[in-house]
């Protein structure tokens, strides 16, 4: 009778564990989410809190990397709310910036405290024609994400979003330029809501490198790479 309340107790344990694990990549995922909705809506201060405070938290965004939670301020509640609300955390009239996260696959580590992500995000963002600066676009890119499990919350530690491509809405993606001519430059102090470094490790289509997988292929074992 010991061994059999003995390999239940275990048996009991293991699930534990799991459950345990599936709700944790449930909460990443979510997250995940919920990042997309807050910055559909243009609400910076409420993305910016989905961030971890910790020195290697970083945001990767047009070959600018942003350190620290006041680097991912500086580029939401600095850049993004001056050039897409106009100063204002919430929605303005007139502009549109959806971006659905999809295709989630989320890596647990093995202590659980800790996960990476990669999702895709097809955009659509644009002006109403009544509003000056009219201006519509399609933008598709991916991201590889690291989180972190802080007092029981999961919280964004890495955001490293790649642009992929972007298309004017009328003539879509095969007209886009061959060189992208948006891409960070000025590092801050220099620009007020620049990031703290610049990076190109890559580039938007024609080209078509792949954005590396943070996990291997699940039958061969084997990294996936260009």
């Amino acid at each position: 009778m010991s061994d059999q309340v003995a390999a239940l107790e275990a048996r009991l344990a293991q699930l534990e564990d799991r459950l345990t694990r599936a709700e944790d990549i449930e909460a990443v995922r979510k997250l995940q989410y919920q990042y997309g909705y807050y910055l559909d809506k243009t609400y910076y201060e409420e993305v910016v809190e989905l961030f971890a405070d910790r020195e290697d938290t970083r945001v990767h965004f047009l070959h600018g990397v942003f350190h620290g939670k006041a680097g991912a301020q500086r580029l939401y509640t600095g850049r993004f709310m001056t050039k897409f609300a106009d100063g204002h955390n919430g929605p303005r009239y007139g502009r549109l910036l959806d971006h659905p996260q999809m295709q989630g696959v989320i890596t647990l580590s093995e202590d659980g405290q800790s996960a990476r992500g990669r999702f895709r995000s097809l955009m659509s963002a644009g002006n109403h024609e009544t509003v000056e600066g009219f201006r519509q676009w399609w933008e598709g890119g991916v991201y590889e994400n690291e989180y972190v499990k802080v007092d029981g919350q999961w919280r964004i530690k890495v955001l490293n979003f790649r642009s992929l491509w972007q298309g004017q809405f009328d003539q879509g993606w095969s007209k886009a330029p061959v060189e992208y001519a948006g891409y960070l430059t000025d590092t801050y102090p220099d620009d007020p809501h620049g990031p703290d470094e610049i990076v190109d490790d890559w580039g938007m289509f024609p080209r078509t490198e792949t954005v590396p997988f943070h996990y291997d292929h699940p039958v061969t074992g084997n990294p996936v790479t260009d």
